[in-house]
């Protein structure tokens, strides 16, 4: 089994390579090889007992090595995220579809067809606020962001037809906590108003406590994305889009998830509306019935204050000692 990440120097992709180091393996066969590509050459997983190969380079440009001939399984991670799609629209073009272009093209030259696992978005759909989207809910983006992600979801549903790879397109939630420091991503506040009052600090809340997301751990991220790698697809026919099954929560039930965990600590979030902010997550929708993720096989999710303890045992020390808070 060889594997490529691209977008493997970011935080999923990061976790989903510890991941696979510590396995070793992936739906029950050996690991051979592991390549992580990203802008800057990302940094290998401790402990892997298989060899590593690092690249560097542009997704739009993208080089032969960064999915070596015979690989089996590509996940494709990379992507420029919602606000600064939104901010950028060029730079949101090149890399969320003339990169997944890249990758279907170099996905055609490899002997067999690859499982390519790539990484869409809840933004790819609108409905706001009020919205509860079946399965078959048609995509309506309210972004730039969305409308990439969803294009680039039908260029490798239909790779995936032609037969030049085979697709698994997961409609990820609003990932939190996101360890680190806040990006550009105009959900960053969601893992904003968690993580900065567990590591002591005051942080902006840009919409109002009743505002409702659809959410997911990173932990069960991780646990989909592998899932999408190992599993068939033969059960999906020709609709290669998948929406798992994640928690639709306010963000008061959120600070009352983290005042379960650390009491008190939901005072320093302040209240600054956001207008900018608003516009771009209120479009999203706020749940989903996602009840054909279930008959392929995909975990359940947690409770929500299980996923604030996740947070504190896996990454808030390294996220303290990242912004050097320790």
């Amino acid at each position: 089994m060889r594997i490529s990440i691209l977008g493997g120097g970011g935080f999923l992709g990061r976790k989903v390579a510890a991941r696979l180091a510590a396995d070793g393996k992936l739906g029950g066969e050996a690991i051979e090889a592991l390549t992580l590509f990203d802008v800057v050459p990302p940094d290998p997983p401790a402990g892997a007992r298989f060899p590593v190969h690092c690249v560097g380079g542009d997704v739009a440009d993208l080089p032969a090595d960064a999915i070596p001939d015979g690989t089996n399984v590509v996940f494709h991670l990379a992507a420029v995220v919602s606000a600064a799609a939104e901010a950028d629209y060029d730079l949101g073009q090149r890399v969320n579809v003339r990169g997944t272009e890249a990758v279907i093209n170099r996905c055609r030259k490899l002997a067999a067809p690859a499982r390519v696992v790539f990484t869409s978005s809840v933004a790819s759909f609108g409905g706001g606020q009020a919205a509860r989207l079946a399965d078959d809910a048609r995509q309506v983006p309210t972004n730039s962001y969305g409308a990439q992600k969803a294009a680039a979801e039908l260029f490798l549903t239909d790779a995936s037809r032609r037969g030049f790879l085979d697709a698994v397109c997961i409609r990820l939630p609003t990932i939190i906590v996101r360890p680190g420091r806040p990006n550009k991503a105009a959900s960053s506040f969601f893992s904003g108003i968690l993580r900065e009052p567990l590591l002591g600090l005051s942080t902006e809340l840009p919409v109002a406590p009743d505002f409702a997301a659809w959410i997911a751990s990173p932990r069960r991220a991780v646990e989909w994305l592998l899932h999408c790698a190992s599993m068939d697809t033969t059960p999906m026919g020709l609709d290669r889009g998948i929406n798992p099954p994640g928690l639709s929560v306010t963000v008061a039930s959120m600070l009352n998830a983290l005042d379960a965990v650390q009491p008190g600590a939901s005072a320093l979030v302040r209240r600054v509306y956001d207008p900018a902010i608003e516009k771009i997550v209120a479009g999203w929708p706020a749940a989903f019935e996602p009840l054909r993720s279930r008959t392929l096989g995909f975990s359940a999710h947690e409770p929500l204050v299980d996923l604030v303890r996740a947070f504190v045992a896996d990454d808030l020390e390294a996220t303290r000692k990242e912004r050097g808070l320790a």
